[in-house]
């Protein structure tokens, strides 16, 4: 085709796009996918357009922060019947429950997959109430016959299951039958890595969530979590032991579920914990693995938190060399290591030296809905990545219903949103031309500064 058609039919697909977006704007309702195959990834087979993929893009909806909102609003702006939406999605979840018992491995899984988005985008407290042992028995044979794939998927479920129960007899009965094939399948050295690995950040979530105040169940999660991540402690020649591959992963999940479970301990377990593990910590901060070497740092600016609140005067004899070590890493400029790497372990090392010197701790604010929390210590930052980690992008969801998480971080009942609050709220097509302006606006300021012809004062 020549250049000057070629030239026309972008010009002419540049004004279509903008006939669709003023239209979009107009009607504020999502326009529909009018493709007829462009999703089997064959080139020359492709029934989409750009016209109809952009259209696509724009009235795609994302539950990242606004799956609250979802049973407010239909398509074209509507309010929907909330109780039709909900038999809808528990029928569903009933299928997928039904498909848990399925011969065929592949179909488990994906009813495994379809839970955990139900799980982490809904509360379904009042569906799992007369449920929860049929699911909990599901997922413990998952976890005992099942493949690498239905392994993780199980162990997940069952962190959100314990989330979805909450604190109370309903969450420690499932906890109680969870807890053997979390902990054999987490210490089964032939199991595969990927399925330890979920299975120690599930432990140490269900055991947070279903059993605080058991001190039992509590101690004994910390003995399982401690017997996985201390094979990464040096030898008494003080040599770091050569790790498998993937097994730095499972050690940073088990440290991570191990400091989450720390914080529920009384005064006593946390100071002999203190004289046992710093150290062994310390000398972990020379592993060749980035990730372990950031949840080692962070572990050990949490523990430095904890001795601290028990007593204000805590002081680590080894301090001066602790201090040295986290300096050259929060100073890294090794060029065999990734430049991304680098950059976080800086990072991360800085806010640990920090706060052990100085005990200074950078404040972060997430924002949900009209409410936020600030996460303000190491405590606070372990706990809310641990749930963020088993909810993904549900977290904001469940951080404004989820009656747990909101007294976990002391946020009081649900806010309920009056009319004229709701109305004010912009739609989720405005705050995507909003992202977008504001992007352009930032690119265009940076690309400017970054022109070496600008002045530089």
């Amino acid at each position: 085709m020549p250049r000057n058609k070629k030239g026309k039919r972008g010009t002419n697909r540049g004004s279509l796009r903008q006939e669709l977006l003023q239209l979009q704007l107009s009607t504020k309702a999502p326009l529909p996918y009018k493709g007829t195959g462009g999703r089997n990834g064959v080139k020359g087979e492709s029934g989409a357009s750009d016209d109809e993929q952009a259209s696509e893009v724009l009235s795609h909806y994302s539950s990242a922060s606004e799956s609250a909102s979802v049973l407010e609003e239909g398509a074209g702006g509507e309010p929907v019947d909330e109780q039709t939406a909900q038999e809808e999605t528990e029928d569903k979840l009933k299928q997928c429950l039904d498909n848990l018992m399925d011969k065929s491995a592949k179909t488990r899984l994906m009813a495994l997959e379809s839970l955990k988005q139900g799980f982490s985008s809904r509360i379904l407290y009042d569906f799992l109430l007369e449920r929860r042992l049929t699911l909990s028995d599901c997922l413990e044979r998952s976890l005992r016959k099942g493949g690498a794939e239905e392994q993780v998927a199980a162990a997940t479920m069952c962190a959100l299951l314990c989330v979805q129960l909450s604190t109370g007899v309903d969450g420690e009965e499932v906890f109680r039958i969870l807890r053997p094939v979390l902990s054999s399948t987490l210490s089964d050295d032939c199991a595969n890595v990927a399925a330890r690995q979920s299975c120690a950040t599930a432990l140490g979530v269900c055991c947070y969530v279903a059993a605080p105040d058991n001190a039992e169940d509590l101690l004994k999660s910390l003995s399982h979590l401690e017997s996985v991540f201390t094979a990464s402690y040096p030898s008494c020649e003080g040599v770091l032991p050569a790790h498998k591959p993937g097994m730095s992963a499972l050690y940073c999940a088990a440290l991570q579920a191990w400091a989450l479970l720390l914080t529920l301990c009384p005064a006593s377990h946390l100071s002999s914990s203190l004289d046992i593990h710093l150290p062994k910590l310390q000398a972990c901060l020379e592993c060749n693995d980035v990730h372990y070497r950031i949840a080692v740092g962070e572990t050990i600016a949490l523990l430095f938190q904890l001795a601290r609140e028990i007593d204000q005067d805590f002081q680590y004899d080894d301090c001066d060399m602790l201090c040295e070590c986290l300096k050259g890493l929060a100073t890294d400029g090794n060029k065999h290591r990734a430049k991304n790497d680098r950059r976080k372990q800086r990072s991360i090392f800085r806010e640990v030296l920090q706060y052990i010197e100085n005990e200074d701790f950078n404040e972060e604010k997430i924002c949900f809905g009209v409410e936020g929390i600030y996460i303000d210590s190491w405590v606070r930052r372990r706990t809310y990545d641990a749930f963020k980690e088993v909810l993904e992008s549900g977290v904001r969801y469940h951080l404004q219903y989820n009656q747990l998480l909101r007294d976990i971080f002391e946020l009081g009942p649900p806010l309920i949103l009056d009319a004229s609050v709701r109305a004010n709220r912009i739609s989720r097509f405005e705050k995507h031309l909003y992202n977008s302006a504001a992007f352009k606006a930032r690119t265009k300021l940076r690309n400017k500064v970054r022109d070496k012809r600008a002045d530089v004062m």
